[in-house]
């Protein structure tokens, strides 16, 4: 009974060491399962960069369509502009060939080193010897758009009834002339005899005082 008992102490001694050495033997390994955190230790939190790829998709596009492409409303430079008053030689040359009409053409030469356009009618007024102003209406004839290059001409005529009274009539001493879709005004000499008095042309059929449209002048090659 003695050596019975001996034996079982002998061994419950040995299973012990035994449990003792498997757990020293698995803390000697010092290493950490994945998943398990440290004693002590406090788990870090990922901002979601990493090395790979950023953040993700965050929905927008670094192309946002937004760029210096044609905007359809076309090229200004390539349009052709008005003809300026600044820009025009203004002249007015006596061409009276009939005995009772009178026509005077008022000339415009482009000399702005550009292409400019010119359509419709000139505003004019008459400057008497006495200061009055006479208003000049237009003929109603259809103005046609046209382009001046440099050194070309536009030119348009002012008809008016020749006085043949014998009386002295009304003098003309200037023409005041703005340039059709302008607003400044450029003076130039009448060159032609006076107007009769209102009221002595005795013909209600006769010669008006009017102005036609302008136009471009069809022997005006550009210099």
């Amino acid at each position: 009974m003695k050596l019975t008992h001996a034996s079982k102490t002998l061994l419950a001694g040995l299973t012990l060491l035994g449990a003792l050495s498997l757990t020293a033997c698995n803390n000697d390994d010092g290493g950490v399962k994945a998943g398990d955190t440290p004693s002590g230790a406090k788990p870090t939190v990922s901002t979601g960069a990493d090395s790979s790829g950023g953040t993700g998709d965050s929905g927008s596009s670094s192309d946002s369509g937004s760029g210096s492409g044609s905007s359809g409303e076309g090229n200004t430079d390539s349009e052709v502009g008005n003809c300026r008053s600044d820009e025009l030689e203004v002249t007015a040359a006596d061409n009276t060939t009939d005995k009772t009409e009178g026509v005077i053409t008022v000339q415009f030469k482009n000399g702005g080193g550009r292409d400019c356009a010119i359509s419709g009618y000139a505003g004019v007024d008459l400057k008497t010897a006495t200061g009055d102003t006479l208003s000049v209406e237009r003929d109603g004839d259809q103005p046609h758009p046209d382009v001046l290059k440099d050194g070309e001409s536009a030119a348009f005529n002012i008809t008016f009834p020749v006085n043949t009274t014998g009386g002295s009539g009304v003098r003309i001493t200037n023409i005041l002339v703005t340039p059709p879709n302008e607003t400044k005004t450029v003076t130039i000499a009448w060159p032609a005899g006076s107007l009769p008095v209102s009221g002595e042309d005795s013909s209600d059929s006769g010669p008006k005082l009017s102005i036609g449209p302008v136009g471009k002048v069809s022997d005006s090659p550009a210099s």
